[in-house]
């Protein structure tokens, strides 16, 4: 297997599938630095400063970069002949540099080297087409991705983590492979619905921290150190998680929203005047939330919670 891309994910996947035995070869980054970095965390691999043949010596391609790259990556990747083909052309910067050696000639050339092999992606909100090219040049194409956080400060186990994946018919069993190898349980998507699938994770993981640590914020400003902001508010986030996982997501609901107590919101709302609009206009944003997802739409509730919200706007 060829990692591109050997950042967080890219990292975490590989150390883990080298654990269960994977063989890893080339690892690649835009310098020999980070990739020899991404060795160290892997435990081994090939490093590697830019893309050249010696990806095409690996079944399976892993393309790990950041979304905004995947499609220049793949565009790149499918333009890689093999060393001898790419000798014929000619004693060019590239070749000279020793980076990716590229076709300048029709798409159809070099194909051969492309065939049976792999190409997965780990982007969450993109689907397989961004990988096209390769699928031209005949390579298997799909994505893969774990619904985990991946912080670099350590590698995370994905056990019972669910895998979002999707592709080619050739390529969706290596995708269920990794993924039950890794301990985790493979989803199908369609590649239409992955950026909703992302949405859920983002409101799930990096929305709920920005929402936490507002709340952080807040409290701060009001006269708490903030080592004990944080530990006043971990256990009650923790616990409302812990009553959801247990009780269902109605019967976790607490505070004045789900009481009826408008009067409540109101004041808190008005307390938010002291802080970044952004403050104001989320609290406004996750109340009108909360009555559609855990009040199921409750008409009355929708009623109270506007006109609370209409006269705190024209106070």
């Amino acid at each position: 297997m060829a990692i591109v891309g050997a950042g967080r994910v890219g990292c975490a996947l590989g150390r883990r599938l080298r654990e269960k035995g994977w063989r890893i070869g080339p690892v690649i980054t835009r310098s020999m630095r980070t990739a020899r970095a991404a060795r160290r965390r892997i435990g081994t691999g090939q490093p590697q400063a830019g893309l050249s043949d010696a990806v095409l010596a690996a079944d399976l391609i892993l393309i790990a970069t950041p979304d905004r790259a995947i499609a220049e990556t793949a565009e790149t990747l499918a333009r890689i002949l093999p060393a001898r083909r790419s000798a014929a052309q000619g004693d060019d910067k590239d070749n000279r540099s020793g980076s990716a050696r590229q076709t300048r000639g029709p798409r159809k050339s070099g194909g051969k080297a492309w065939r049976g092999k792999i190409a997965l992606h780990t982007s969450g909100a993109l689907g397989s087409d961004v990988l096209r090219p390769l699928a031209l040049r005949g390579a298997a194409i799909g994505s893969l991705h774990p619904l985990q956080t991946f912080s670099g400060r350590n590698t995370p186990s994905l056990a019972g983590c669910a895998c979002a994946i999707e592709g080619s018919t050739a390529a969706l069993p290596m995708a269920r492979r990794i993924c039950r190898e890794l301990g985790g349980v493979p989803v199908v998507l369609p590649q239409r619905r992955k950026a909703a699938y992302h949405a859920a994770a983002a409101l799930a993981a990096g929305h709920v921290l920005a929402v936490i640590e507002a709340a952080v914020h807040i409290l701060v400003t009001v006269g708490f150190p903030r080592k004990r902001a944080v530990r006043a508010l971990l256990p009650l986030t923790r616990q409302t998680l812990a009553n959801y996982e247990r009780l269902g997501a109605r019967a976790a609901w607490t505070g004045p929203l789900n009481r009826g107590d408008f009067s409540v919101i109101e004041r808190h709302l008005e307390a938010l005047r002291r802080f970044p609009r952004e403050y104001r206009e989320a609290y406004d944003a996750l109340s009108r939330l909360g009555v559609n997802v855990l009040a199921n739409g409750s008409s009355s509730k929708k009623r109270q919670l506007e006109q609370a919200l209409t006269r705190i706007s024209t106070d």
